[in-house]
């Protein structure tokens, strides 16, 4: 059973129905993730930035453009590391290293900030990957990292626009199974008091939740807006090294 969540993205089929995905009017990575996740970023200028799990790498592009220092992006899946290779004659300060995050070794307060967008969800041992962002960080640097939300995976259901929504055995921690995209997925569920005990644990001070409250602005269909309004589809947590 493949619990690597960067090694689903490597299977060619599950690949390109991923990037499909994205490319669709309204979906829910652009329209809400991304918008709140650079919110809670603000100004970067002059920051060096690690990104754990930087898929094609077009996030380091946005936050280059908007005066980071330095990016730094890890990625364990083979296809999403080749097609970052097109983006690195464009910046001088853009670097890619292909690695699991759980085999990546951190360097020793060398970021300003270190983000991780909808990826530690499929990493069972959090608190290994908490210590070695916290290693990571130089003193007053921030960790800002998205998730599926809890309530989504406590319960995870079959691929296809939701109807209904449940949520069941929120309290058990472990390795949830979903269909999604023609591929059997498996998502480490936990709580959202798991993260935020796992990230005192490491040493950190929680600043900011968020919990994905979508905007009109941000949509163009006004049916698929009012059906983002009904549960909370991604958690967000920002915290500081102090």
């Amino acid at each position: 059973m493949v619990k690597d969540g960067s090694r689903y993205y490597d299977n060619n089929e599950f690949f390109i129905n991923y990037m499909e995905k994205r490319l669709s009017k309204d979906n829910p990575n652009d329209t809400i993730e991304k918008p709140i996740f650079l919110e809670m970023i603000g100004i970067c200028s002059k920051h060096h930035v690690l990104d754990l799990g930087c898929g094609n790498g077009d996030f380091g592009k946005d936050l280059l453009r908007s005066g980071c220092k330095s990016y730094t992006g890890i990625e364990g899946s083979e296809n999403m590391y080749l097609s970052t290779l097109k983006h690195l004659n464009e910046f001088n300060n853009l670097k890619f290293t292909h690695s699991t995050i759980e085999n990546w070794q951190p360097p020793k307060e060398q970021y300003d900030l270190v983000v991780s967008r909808l990826v530690l969800h499929y990493i069972e041992n959090i608190d290994d990957v908490f210590e070695k962002v916290y290693q990571s960080l130089k003193k007053g640097g921030r960790f800002i990292f998205s998730i599926e939300h809890p309530v989504i995976t406590s319960t995870l259901q079959k691929s296809g626009q939701r109807t209904n929504w449940i949520v069941d055995h929120y309290f058990s921690p472990g390795f949830r199974e979903q269909q999604w995209l023609g591929t059997t997925v498996y998502k480490y569920h936990r709580t959202i008091e798991d993260y935020f005990t796992s990230l005192q644990k490491a040493g950190f001070s929680i600043k900011l939740l968020r919990e994905s409250k979508p905007k009109r602005e941000n949509f163009e269909h006004p049916e698929t807006y009012n059906r983002r309004l009904r549960i909370p589809l991604f958690l967000f947590l920002s915290s500081t090294k102090e």
